[in-house]
């Protein structure tokens, strides 16, 4: 990662104290592994790890001054939630997700398209994101997103 931005330093200083601890641990595993050229950003109301412009000049397709979303983190009232499209755009890659989980986590999978609620937040397989977030390159996922997503 080449930056982490004022306002994402900004989000991480203002979490509460009852699930601080374990976002920043879920955000530091995704530094570590994610490929080079994803950037950290605000984005959603959580931290994004996005495809900045100066790689991707056309941006997201439903908000092109945004940049291309890849995966996120955010905290919600009874959860932190893990974003990352490619378990959503892949079949492949969410069916090996879905058979890995219970290998890294004793909790039951709460997932939606693309979004993975943990609501024990003490119960966060950062091993099974970390390896996640090393499957798919910058390049491979602007490719992915091109064919499944932009028109």
């Amino acid at each position: 990662m080449q930056k982490s931005t004022t306002a994402v330093n900004d989000l991480l200083k203002n979490l509460p104290k009852e699930s601080a601890e374990q976002f920043k641990q879920l955000h530091e595993t995704i530094l570590k592994n994610i490929p080079k050229g994803f950037e950290a950003d605000i984005s959603f109301g959580g931290i994004g790890y996005v495809v900045p412009h100066s790689i991707y000049p056309s941006g997201y397709h439903c908000k092109p001054t945004d940049p291309l979303p890849f995966a996120g983190i955010a905290l919600r009232k009874n959860s932190i939630n893990f974003y990352h499209m490619g378990i959503y755009a892949d079949a492949e890659l969410l069916n090996w997700f879905v058979q890995e989980f219970p290998k890294f986590s004793k909790q039951k999978l709460d997932m939606g398209k693309s979004c993975v609620r943990f609501k024990k937040i003490d119960d966060i397989p950062l091993t099974l994101i970390a390896k996640l977030m090393k499957k798919i390159s910058v390049k491979d996922w602007i490719n992915t997103y091109e064919s499944k997503f932009k028109k």
